[in-house]
């Protein structure tokens, strides 16, 4: 297993699995927006409660869940290092370098990957406190709702609540931009690594990955701000 554990702690390695760890948070990002947007639902919050309970009781969303925590920690750790070695070596931008051929990304975007990555480390650990942490461990209201054969946990009044404070609907905003943002490379970049860069999939790769960032990280900012607004 030698040439395995030395393949994983290469440079190439620690790319592949910032890769692999990039893509899966991507594919997740879909499955967390579509809940979330149940959240601008008229119905009193019992579709978003109804979804917070199925993703916090189904063992297999359980299972996934706990290694989408263990891919987001390896992804930061596996980035830190990445950008530690590179600033020490003063080489190319780890898995986030400027290249000349296959899919082409912004220098800017690429220098910037990782402090982009520790703004976006820092939102999910204060947004798990406050709702995931709050959720599992809180003291929060419980509610039947007809179909229902166990009380569901009211996410929905403390999110609303969350989303009535103009400064943290702001930092959820601002936190969200840089989402897009590390999100508009980190989607071609990750191609790249994986070896999808030829030039019949360039074009196809940099347009999908541009509209994932816009589209996911804007509907994401637009939901806090909706509730905002709806409870002015």
């Amino acid at each position: 297993m030698n040439w395995f554990t030395n393949f994983l702690t290469s440079s190439i390695g620690q790319k592949l699995i910032m890769s692999l760890t990039g893509l899966f948070m991507i594919m997740f990002l879909i499955v967390h927006l579509a809940g979330n947007l149940q959240l601008l639902f008229n119905d009193g919050g019992e579709a978003f409660n109804i979804y917070a309970y199925f993703m916090t009781h189904q063992p297999l969303i359980k299972v996934i869940s706990y290694g989408l925590y263990a891919f987001i920690l390896l992804h930061a750790v596996q980035g830190w290092l990445l950008w530690r070695k590179n600033r020490v070596s003063r080489g190319p931008q780890g898995y986030a370098m400027k290249v000349t051929r296959g899919v082409a990304t912004n220098p800017w975007m690429a220098k910037s990957m990782a402090a982009l990555g520790t703004i976006i480390f820092v939102f999910i650990v204060i947004h798990m406190y406050q709702f995931w942490f709050v959720m599992h461990w809180g003291d929060l209201k419980q509610i039947r709702y007809d179909g229902m054969q166990n009380d569901v946990k009211d996410l929905y009044t403390l999110v609303a609540a969350t989303y009535r404070d103009l400064p943290f609907v702001l930092f959820y905003v601002v936190s969200m931009v840089v989402v897009g943002f590390h999100l508009w490379h980190g989607f071609q970049s990750a191609f790249r690594t994986l070896g999808l860069s030829h030039e019949k999939y360039v074009p196809v790769i940099k347009f999908l990955g541009k509209a994932y960032a816009v589209v996911v990280s804007a509907l994401f900012a637009i939901i806090p701000i909706i509730m905002y607004l709806n409870q002015r």
